[in-house]
């Protein structure tokens, strides 16, 4: 009998899960939701995206390959390059939550260009990176205690 091979697909794949009426990406984003819920912490689910650097066109000559090292070594200069984004998964009264189990390459990068924004723009919050189910329940309390001394909202 032939065993069948299973290749991965890239970097981890989650899953979507339905809950609350709320499409999460991943079951790491769901518990972190249930551990707020529990601790009676109001936050919004991927209310808005941050802009940490807009779009701009590119004049120049730019002579490269495709992104993906493919096609042909030409001039791919003088176009819109586009912005860099950044979406929270949990946005609340003075704290913001990202729920990453395993980042992706592009993750650490966008990361700090997030806290330099937030740096520039002299926002008043609090960050959390819950990795698991167990700092997710970890972030609910310290929010709560929090809450409880007024150190955030």
């Amino acid at each position: 009998m032939k065993r069948r091979i299973i290749r991965k697909k890239g970097p981890v794949q989650s899953k979507a899960i339905n809950y609350d009426g709320i499409n999460f990406k991943s079951g790491l984003e769901k518990s972190m939701w249930i551990a707020l819920k529990e601790a009676n912490i109001k936050a919004e689910y991927e209310p808005t995206s941050f802009i940490l650097t807009p779009k701009f066109h590119f004049k120049q000559k730019s002579y490269e390959r495709q992104s993906d090292g493919k096609g042909d070594y030409i001039d791919r200069g003088d176009k819109v390059i586009r912005g860099i984004t950044y979406k929270p998964d949990f946005v609340g009264e003075g704290f913001i939550i990202e729920t990453k189990g395993r980042a992706n390459d592009a993750f650490p990068l966008r990361w700090k260009l997030f806290k330099q924004y937030l740096m520039d723009s002299k926002a008043n919050v609090v960050l959390f990176k819950p990795q698991n189910k167990a700092e997710c329940y970890e972030t609910a309390e310290i929010i709560r205690n929090m809450i409880k001394e007024k150190t955030i909202k």
